[in-house]
């Protein structure tokens, strides 16, 4: 069966309409809750610095460990992010993030694969958007309002990272209730389950020097 000219254009349009828009992602959405003002205070001081995220090393030893470690994930994330300096520059300031809040890296990283799977502009179905799928409520909480920087990688990965934070915190360091809190699952396994074991993808163990 053939189409009309007008058919095939009006797909044709809707198809590139789909593409444009951000991928919808599956993942769930973080509460809206009352926090109190020192909370509140405390959290928008921690995402309020615009400082680039440039890693800083005690010693040599610790900066080549840092190296080795962009090196392999690099390397593990090729599929996901094929363009070298945007990689490299996702896998930086996810270290930096994640070592600013007191997190762990192949933690944090797992999170992403299950929220969004690498793609910067993911959207839920709850509206959660970016890398983290950050509720766009806590830039009017803890931010100054504009939603759409959510799509900026350092402000989602900072958000991202202050609310996990936040999260473990309340929950006395209980992963399984934090991950649980971060989805807007809290309590139920699906959610943690899948965020540990993609998490073990990111493990990162250093090589003893060989002799």
């Amino acid at each position: 069966m053939s189409l009309s000219r007008r058919s095939y254009l009006s797909g044709a349009a809707a198809g590139a309409l789909t593409l444009a828009l951000p991928r919808v992602a599956l993942a769930g959405a973080q509460i809206e809750e009352p926090l109190i003002d020192s909370v509140r205070n405390a959290l928008s001081s921690a995402i309020r610095s615009a400082a680039p995220p440039r890693p800083e090393f005690p010693d040599t030893a610790s900066r080549l460990a840092y190296l080795r470690w962009l090196g392999e994930m690099s390397e593990r994330l090729k599929k996901k992010i094929v363009d070298p300096q945007p990689r490299i520059d996702f896998l930086q300031t996810v270290w930096y993030e994640s070592k600013r809040s007191g997190l762990d890296v192949s933690l944090v990283l797992g999170l992403i694969q299950v929220e969004s799977n690498f793609r910067k502009y993911a959207v839920s179905s709850a509206g959660a958007r970016g890398l983290m799928q950050v509720m766009p409520f806590w830039t009017r909480v803890i931010g100054d309002g504009d939603s759409a920087k959510l799509f900026h990688m350092q402000t989602n990965l900072r958000f991202g990272c202050v609310i996990l934070r936040h999260y473990l915190n309340r929950e006395d360091g209980d992963l399984f209730l934090t991950l649980g809190r971060y989805n807007g699952s809290r309590g139920k396994a699906p959610y943690p389950n899948a965020v540990f074991a993609n998490q073990r993808l990111w493990a990162f163990t250093e090589r003893p020097p060989q002799a």
